[in-house]
């Protein structure tokens, strides 16, 4: 066993549910994955496995196509639609069945198909491969929540900012489906939005929090918090579309920026989008340091910093068509609560609850 599947392990065994309508099946399966990496549960029917699994967590689902009743193919679909466990393996295991039967079953959501009979190392290594990519993706998870909750951190030291976040995540992606962005280039937008400036965890509270402008020292030691945050997003994998925005955001189109001084094109597409946005968002609300700028303000600043040469003119072109077309999509005062979901809201007001966040009680001191 590796290193990193003994972690997964941990002291805890795979949890596996099997669900089958004949007990002597229902044994063989048990038997097979009788050991102390391990924990067997069974249902005898769909109905039984669906309460089962509603009150329960389970690491894997090995499943029988041919039950009476509510057969593994409609078990299978109302674990995905119903419980909403779309992470969840579900192997189908049958006697019968050939290339239409496997592709019913995976149309419904199931992750593989093993026929009987099989060799007891055939289901072990599909329970095993099924298990162990089921943990993977919970630590992956937490470790996204945990990162998200941290940058909330930040935020709620600023009581100025107020959604700032959440906001950026919301426009940023507004602005790229605009622009044509798809998929993971959207999903990495919408993360930015809350990641953007988790380096400066990493920045003395003397300098963050300081009301004056900051000196030439202190400065260099804020624009580290791009190099921070970028290094806190790289270890994971998921972020890797994520981790260049959080780095490049403060880039210029001139190379006049931090923290590289690129230039142009050589600026990542998702950061010169996110930038944009982000000071729009700067502009309209108040900060410590300025109150909030009506939009015709606002915008003319922006122009005024793509006319020297900050910002991409193609970029800034679109946004602010866009802008004039939905202003009030841009501006959200409203509620952003579904914005906000999974993007560690919940896990950071746990925290807080918990009496951690005691400063913050305390004013942000």
């Amino acid at each position: 066993m590796t290193t990193q599947e003994s972690v997964l392990q941990d002291s805890h065994p795979y949890r596996v549910l099997i669900v089958d309508d004949e007990p002597s099946q229902r044994l063989l399966e048990r038997e097979i994955l009788d050991s102390p990496k391990y924990q067997v549960s069974e249902a005898a029917n769909g109905t039984e496995a669906l309460a089962i699994l509603r009150q329960r967590e389970f690491d894997a689902v090995l499943l029988d196509v041919r039950m009476p009743g509510m057969d593994g193919n409609e078990v299978c679909r109302r674990i995905r639609a119903d419980l909403g466990l779309a992470m969840l393996p579900v192997i189908m295991v049958t006697g019968f069945g050939g290339h239409d039967d496997l592709a019913i079953s995976l149309k419904e959501g199931a992750n593989d198909f093993i026929r009987k009979p099989y060799h007891p190392m055939e289901l072990m290594a599909r329970v095993d491969s099924a298990v162990h990519h089921k943990r993977l993706t919970d630590q992956l998870d937490s470790a996204e929540a945990v990162l998200f909750a941290l940058a909330r951190m930040v935020e709620a030291k600023d009581a100025y900012t107020g959604d700032h976040c959440t906001r950026l995540a919301h426009n940023a992606v507004l602005f790229g489906e605009a622009l044509g962005i798809k998929g993971e280039s959207l999903t990495a937008l919408r993360r930015a939005g809350v990641l953007h400036d988790i380096g400066k965890l990493g920045i003395p509270e003397s300098i963050l929090m300081k009301r004056g402008p900051l000196d030439a020292a202190e400065w260099d030691v804020m624009r580290q918090h791009t190099t921070i945050g970028a290094a806190l997003c790289e270890p994971l994998k998921s972020m890797r579309l994520t981790a260049p925005i959080v780095r490049h955001h403060h880039e210029r189109w001139d190379g006049s920026g931090y923290p590289l001084g690129l230039a142009g094109e050589a600026i990542p597409l998702l950061a010169r989008i996110f930038q944009i946005v982000d000071i729009f968002d700067a502009l309209s609300f108040s900060r410590p340091y300025k109150p909030a700028l009506p939009m015709e303000q606002a915008i003319a600043i922006l122009e005024e910093e793509t006319a020297r040469g900050w910002r991409d003119p193609r970029l800034m072109r679109a946004f602010l068509e866009l802008l004039s077309l939905h202003s009030a999509s841009f501006l959200t005062h409203g509620d952003l609560a579904q914005e906000a979901a999974g993007l560690g809201v919940v896990l950071f007001q746990d925290i807080a609850r918990g009496g951690a966040m005691d400063w913050d009680r305390r004013g942000g001191k």
